[in-house]
């Protein structure tokens, strides 16, 4: 027998084993979202590198920093970020506390770095964001 549009059909809820569907894609978004803010940070360290001119030069700041010592920063986190993202994928069961410190830490350099940067610097801080609450609302340790 057909259920119509008014006769809800049974309700279940998910057993314990179950993978609710949006957090396992909000895992996997995270995932690659990582993936994306490891190529942005490795982009960010290049330029930062090669090129003295490619930032804006900040006075009086607290966190000054030269701009080829924060390329140097951007890129090593970069990498990481991209490892963590790509283990993320894989189902490694460290990837998401790693992913979770990593974004963190992302996030509090890229705030750091927003004078020199601001639109990629907030790019940057609003996947951070994502990334540690998709990987610290779901409970289940595979994805895949």
């Amino acid at each position: 027998m057909a259920h119509s549009a008014s006769t809800p059909g049974p309700s279940r809820t998910p057993a314990q084993g179950d993978i609710d569907p949006w957090a396992a894609g909000g895992i996997m978004f995270a995932g690659v979202l990582l993936l994306v803010d490891g190529v942005l940070g490795v982009i960010k360290g290049i330029s930062g590198i090669a090129s003295d001119d490619v930032y804006a030069h900040v006075r009086n700041y607290t966190f000054k920093f030269d701009v080829s010592s924060w390329g140097w920063i951007h890129l090593v986190l970069g990498i990481v970020l991209g490892c963590v993202g790509w283990g993320i994928l894989k189902g490694a069961t460290w990837a998401r506390a790693t992913g979770v410190v990593l974004a963190a830490i992302s996030l509090i350099v890229n705030f750091i770095w927003l004078p020199y940067q601001p639109i990629w610097a907030i790019i940057s801080i609003a996947i951070d964001a994502f990334v540690i609450w998709a990987l610290c609302t779901e409970t289940s340790k595979a994805v895949i």
